[in-house]
């Protein structure tokens, strides 16, 4: 009787171990890490003049131009004067949103970031 009643114990230990270990429980879906991006100043000209990233994200601005430029949205963001032939600046955004940037020295240098929401990575399942 008792080897009958340790041998059900057992059986049901073993079921409840079954089942915390089933999956019922996954893992949460975490943002993808943040990501750089590099914006290049050249020939009077941001590259890429569109660019889409994600909050968190850090956006480094690099002058390659014999000339000093800024990337400038009021109320958001001023990088001041980065120097030319190699100055840089960076920049991680903390919302979401379309940002249409100039160079405050030459206002006709015009491009847009698009920062979208943190989304969770995608996980495969394991079958």
């Amino acid at each position: 009787m008792v080897a009958g009643t340790a041998g059900r114990i057992g059986g049901s230990c073993l079921g409840l171990l079954l089942l915390s270990c089933s999956g019922s429980n996954p893992v949460p879906p975490q943002p993808p890490p943040p990501q750089t991006h590099t914006i290049v100043i050249e020939g009077m000209r941001f590259q890429p003049e569109d660019l889409t990233v994600h909050v968190c994200d850090t956006i480094v601005w690099t002058n390659k131009y014999v000339f000093a430029h800024t990337a400038t949205v009021a109320g958001k963001f001023d990088s001041r004067q980065i120097d030319a032939n190699g100055g840089s600046w960076r920049y991680t955004p903390g919302a979401a949103g379309d940002v249409p940037y100039i160079c405050d020295l030459h206002p006709t240098m015009k491009a847009m970031v698009r920062i979208k929401a943190a989304e969770p990575a995608t996980r495969s399942k394991v079958q």
